[in-house]
């Protein structure tokens, strides 16, 4: 709950998202969780070093995403026959049999929108590391909230797993450097939205703002 002896009362509230009961926002020290004084549901903490841990997992992540696009995802061997794929190839596969709409769908959620993720986040916090204030910071945190839900590249690697599983029953498949690649990316990805206290993020851009006038 919240701790009623600390002071530090602001103008700010914040409803329940479970309840809908209005509190006030204070502020907490490292490790502190404030929860819903009604039904108990976790409003906000406040996470260690958020800022940098993010910026940390997002790079990680990026670099991670570059090499999961370098090399052979899956390599298939069967009657002496040996054929390796990337990640992009099972959308442009798609597109080759006339099956456009599926191609989309899939370069779409395996690839450009994982990558958008990573870079909205970046683009967020690589200014505020270095002490500037984004440009259009309000469009961009929407943006990376708007796509956070859309980047499901773990309902990627689910498909994959599968995948592996029937065609190991008739063939030879072997796993390439570029699915555990992006099988990290997906690990450092949601590391770096678990760490980032989106607070931090308008707390350190007024700090910057206020030190900047």
């Amino acid at each position: 709950m919240l701790d009623k002896n600390f002071i530090g009362y602001t103008d700010e509230f914040m409803a329940c998202h479970e309840c809908d009961c209005l509190h006030p926002v204070r502020r907490l020290s490292h490790g502190e969780v404030a929860q819903c004084v009604c039904c108990g549901a976790v409003l906000y903490q406040q996470r260690y070093d958020s800022l940098n841990r993010a910026l940390a997992f997002a790079l990680t992540a990026f670099v991670l995403f570059i090499l999961a696009n370098l090399f052979p995802l899956l390599t298939f061997e069967m009657e002496g026959r040996t054929q390796s794929n990337r990640l992009l190839d099972g959308g442009f596969e798609f597109f080759t049999e006339g099956y456009w709409e599926l191609g989309v769908i899939v370069l779409l959620f395996s690839f450009l929108v994982p990558l958008l993720s990573i870079i909205a986040l970046l683009v967020l916090l690589v200014p505020l590391k270095f002490g500037h204030v984004p440009r259009h910071l309000k469009v961009m945190f929407r943006f990376m909230t708007f796509m956070k839900p859309w980047a499901m590249s773990e309902v990627f690697i689910l498909g994959i797993i599968v995948a592996y599983v029937k065609l190991s029953d008739f063939a030879f498949v072997s796993v390439g450097p570029s699915l555990i690649s992006f099988f990290l990316m997906v690990i450092a990805t949601v590391l770096a939205n678990i760490v980032l206290d989106y607070r931090v993020i308008w707390k350190v851009a007024e700090d910057i703002r206020g030190r900047q006038s």
